[in-house]
């Protein structure tokens, strides 16, 4: 117990206000009786003389009396701990989830409004029954003693390693144990933020995937938020628009330790051809820098001319490392299971593995993937598996041509949407977040604006095939009738 009189606190109901009535014992408002109270709870006792506040700690016991009091702190208290200024540098909040603040916004104003998402990348289409199955019998097999299992290996199931390596990488001489098992690409591009630290200089696609750059903010490795340019000071910006086919010019690019690349490009769609990468590989070899090759988006490739690994280029080994997820193929952005490959070769300038630090990452910030995860991602690659997969990933890619198809009649300048499940249109003159608000109040579509994912974006929109093939017919009638009728 401690003395209140030492504290600046004050006693308040349950609904935040003061009661009604107050006892005649000063900063004291009755609160509830106990039962009706969620959350914490402190019982209150006085002494004789009322001259003696108490506070004992938190009782579940039936000896509680009915009536007691409930503690706020002072709203104007706070702590002695600075914030962390790289937090501070954040110009606005994640992309997603101010996409997802404004649709309930308009929801609340519009409570019948029929909302279709082309939004965000999240798949729609149930998990396929020999992967299901799969994850089904090893979550019952949790239950029995023969099949229980506690935690694995940080680096992954050594046959789900080795699967990957088999399936994903043949030709591409990937090794098992270069291959690490995690709770997918995203996570693990920001946990390879610790591998580089606050001091590397770092380059992005513009536009790319808005992680790269807010973890990058996140570590400390960029300045400040420049309101002129809308960009960090210290990140080079590689623009990548239709002008120049979306890849940048490397003869005029300056060196950074770091190049964040992602093919097929979220939000763009497009794919970089072999020789367009073995430009990159070139660049990142001569000038010693270090490669973050985001493939998420590989199995949509359908053309056999583009690579879907860095690791068919030459010299990719040296210089490069790749993240890649169950997400987009399988349908695992709710069950999380992706992957990073690390070669032996690629090393720090002092020699050291690069591979040997973030082993220490894993085994240290990270617990192993679900074992019910990974018994899934098995499944995926097992033949049965792998085609089933194969036909969802078709089904997202017909999503993709319909939107394409249907944008090019109505006139846009369309790119991606063939070897990439997002579809990216320009639309001449406008704001990408006016247009955003034009079509979720004009059509109730929800899309992504380009500017979200950088400057280069801005005048752009992402739309995302991930949909039920219903909503996203019903949602092209709509923009045709939006566009018809402005």
């Amino acid at each position: 117990p401690f003395n209140l009189s030492h504290f600046p606190l004050t006693f308040m109901a349950p609904s935040r206000k003061p009661a009604a009535f107050a006892l005649p014992i000063s900063g004291l408002r009755q609160a509830a009786p106990f039962e009706q109270f969620v959350g914490l709870r402190r019982q209150c006792s006085l002494d004789a003389n009322n001259s003696k506040k108490r506070i004992s700690t938190p009782c579940n016991s039936a000896a509680v009396p009915a009536t007691h009091f409930e503690v706020m702190a002072d709203e104007g208290f706070t702590t002695k701990v600075k914030r962390n200024e790289n937090l501070a540098k954040l110009a606005a909040g994640y992309l997603f989830p101010e996409i997802a603040r404004r649709r309930t916004e308009y929801l609340k104003r519009n409570p019948d409004a029929k909302i279709i998402s082309l939004g965000i990348g999240d798949t729609t289409e149930p998990i396929v029954p020999y992967v299901s199955a799969a994850m089904q019998k090893a979550s019952q097999g949790l239950g029995t003693l023969e099949g229980y299992s506690g935690y694995g290996a940080e680096q992954g199931m050594s046959v789900l390693r080795k699967k990957i390596a088999d399936t994903w990488y043949a030709g591409c001489n990937i090794k098992d144990q270069e291959i690490f098992v995690s709770d997918g690409s995203k996570c693990d591009i920001a946990r390879l933020q610790l591998i580089f630290g606050p001091t590397v200089s770092v380059a992005v696609q513009d536009p790319s995937y808005p992680v790269y750059v807010d973890t990058s903010v996140m570590i400390g490795s960029t300045g400040a938020f420049d309101t002129s340019r809308m960009q960090y000071q210290n990140i080079r910006y590689l623009t990548c628009t239709p002008e120049n086919n979306f890849f940048p010019d490397f003869s005029k690019e300056e060196r950074t330790d770091v190049i964040f690349f992602c093919s097929p490009n979220n939000p763009t769609g497009a794919v970089a051809t072999r020789a367009q990468l073995e430009q990159l590989v070139d660049f990142a070899t001569k000038n010693g820098s270090i490669v973050v090759y985001d493939a998420a988006y590989s199995s949509y490739i359908k053309d056999p001319s583009l690579p879907k690994t860095i690791f068919e280029i030459p010299g990719a080994r040296q210089c490069c490392l790749e993240t890649n997820s169950f997400s987009k193929v399988a349908g695992f952005t709710g069950v999380r299971l992706g992957w990073t490959v690390i070669p032996d070769e690629l090393k720090f300038a002092d020699g050291f593995p690069v591979r040997n630090d973030w082993n220490r990452i894993m085994t240290t910030c990270f617990n192993g993937a679900s074992n019910v995860a990974q018994y899934g991602g098995l499944a995926c690659l097992d033949p049965e598996g792998y085609a089933q997969v194969q036909e969802q990933v078709s089904f997202y890619r017909e999503n993709a041509a319909i939107l394409r198809k249907s944008f090019q009649d109505l006139g846009f300048d369309v790119y991606g949407g063939e070897n990439a499940p997002y579809v990216w249109v320009r639309f001449p003159g406008k704001k990408s977040w006016d247009v955003f608000t034009e079509l979720l109040e004009n059509a109730n579509v929800v899309c992504t604006p380009g500017s979200g994912f950088g400057p280069a974006g801005e005048g752009f929109i992402r739309f995302s095939a991930f949909g039920h093939r219903a909503n996203v017919l019903e949602a092209v009638e709509r923009v045709k009738k939006f566009v018809a009728d402005r």
